[in-house]
């Protein structure tokens, strides 16, 4: 028995293969994608039922004769039709199957043809049960089984004689069942796979759109920020300054600003400066940044004479904003051409140097209290430092010293001073612009972690 089956059983199984193939092929056409979602038009729904009708034919013809009967695989087009599309696709691929089927007459047309519009009609009532979806895989082949089985039962119930109906369906109910499940089977991973394609693609569109959104946001956040910081630095009286930024991402929490002291009626020989680098990188930093930068600037012109006390009343309200671990380090100083002297104070900020250009010394503006936004009430020492004609003074934030190159090394205060020395005869722009440069150059073509940012002031 096992002999005579395994022939029938491989024969079905490559009819089989060639209506999955075909399948799949329709899978891929573009209409396929409202197919899935369970909403295909009536031009779709009409081409399916004449893609699958014309599969069930081919089912047909490509059996082999048997006992006055004809071993197929007809019930795949409608089976598969019908879990694809709802019943009346289903039903319409098992009419054409159907059709065909009563045209080649035999003791057994009538159970074919009731099976083949069942098969459809079944199927779409599935799709109908599993909310316009194609079932899950075991439901799939578990009613494919089911189908010929019920097949057979109705060919042993109708076709006459019955024992020449019988001696059919013990040979060709196994190879048939076998093929029909393997086929539903196939074509069930098909459409999972599709499915999890499209989820994917979806997802993957969605993600490119967040990105894109956030890279839209992130850059009218740094153009939000760019506008923060000076483009046109006010000329002052004795003094020639100039000024950098340069973030490691779109927004940073490093900035530089200059107050313009005539806005309150001071003069023009009066220049407030600042630089300050926030703890961390990215929107959080910016945010921080924009936050100490504009109450820092308030306090400034409010005590105009008295730097310490500006810093001090900006760090409490700096402070009572600042989430856990947020601080910002920060140099403040007001230059004065009439007493030539920067009166600063520097909030746990990086040294900025001073060249002195009498003995080409370079001597360096300590700190005179800790980082704004750690704790309130922070007491904080003003200091006056003269200043003579060509004197320099160079403010930065780390992100100049700790620059790394790809060897891992990092810039260093000594270059940065003997770049200053080497050139301090320059106007303020050219001593900013050949800092920036060596650092490049030492760099090389390792990324930038950390923002940069950079002001020359140069007495004149």
């Amino acid at each position: 028995m096992a002999d005579s089956l395994l022939p029938l059983i491989l024969a079905m199984i490559q009819l089989m293969c060639v209506i999955i193939v075909a399948a799949y092929l329709l899978t891929r056409s573009k209409f396929f994608a409202s197919v899935l979602e369970g909403h295909p038009v009536i031009k779709v729904q009409v081409i399916l039922i004449v893609f699958f009708g014309a599969l069930s034919v081919y089912g047909t013809m490509g059996g082999i004769p048997i006992m006055d009967a004809v071993i197929n695989v007809r019930d795949l087009g409608p089976i598969m039709a019908g879990l694809l599309g709802g019943p009346l696709v289903g039903l319409g691929a098992g009419l054409i199957g159907a059709a065909y089927r009563a045209s080649l007459g035999g003791f057994t047309m009538v159970p074919c043809i009731i099976a083949t519009l069942l098969s459809g009609l079944f199927g779409g009532i599935i799709w109908l049960l599993y909310r316009r979806k194609f079932a899950p895989i075991h439901i799939a082949v578990i009613f494919a089984v089911l189908m010929e089985s019920l097949h057979m039962v109705i060919t042993l119930i109708i076709a006459q004689p019955f024992s020449a109906a019988l001696a059919l369906v013990e040979t060709i109910w196994v190879p048939m069942a076998i093929a029909n499940a393997l086929g539903v089977l196939i074509f069930a991973f098909m459409i999972r796979n599709l499915e999890s394609e499209k989820k994917m693609q979806a997802e993957r569109d969605t993600l490119v759109k967040d990105v894109a959104k956030k890279n839209t946001e992130l850059a009218i956040a740094a153009e939000i920020q760019q506008s923060f910081l000076p483009k046109n630095i006010p000329k002052v009286e004795g003094f020639d300054v100039a000024g950098k930024s340069v973030m490691a991402k779109e927004v940073g929490g490093d900035f530089f600003d200059v107050i313009p002291f005539e806005v309150v009626h001071l003069g023009n020989k009066r220049m407030g400066i600042l630089i300050a680098d926030v703890s961390g990188k990215g929107v959080p930093a910016a945010l921080f940044m924009a936050l100490s930068r504009i109450i820092v600037r308030v306090n400034a012109t409010w005590h105009r004479d008295e730097p310490a006390q500006a810093i001090y009343d900006a760090n409490n309200l700096i402070a009572a904003d600042a989430t856990a671990g947020m601080f910002v380090t920060l140099f403040y100083g007001i230059l004065d051409h009439e007493k030539k002297i920067i009166s600063y104070v520097n909030a746990g900020h990086n040294p900025p140097m001073v060249y002195h250009a009498a003995d080409r010394t370079i001597s360096e503006l300590e700190a005179t209290g800790l980082a704004m936004g750690a704790i309130e009430n922070t007491p904080y020492q003003a200091i006056a430092c003269p200043l003579s004609k060509d004197d320099v003074i160079v403010l930065y934030t780390d992100g100049i010293t700790e620059a790394n190159n790809e060897q891992g090394e990092m810039y260093g205060e000594e270059r940065l001073t003997g770049l200053i020395r080497s050139s301090a005869g320059l106007p303020a722009t050219a001593i900013l612009d050949a800092i920036l440069a060596d650092v490049n150059r030492f760099c090389g073509s390792a990324p930038q972690y950390d923002d940069i940012t950079l002001m020359v002031i140069r007495v004149e």
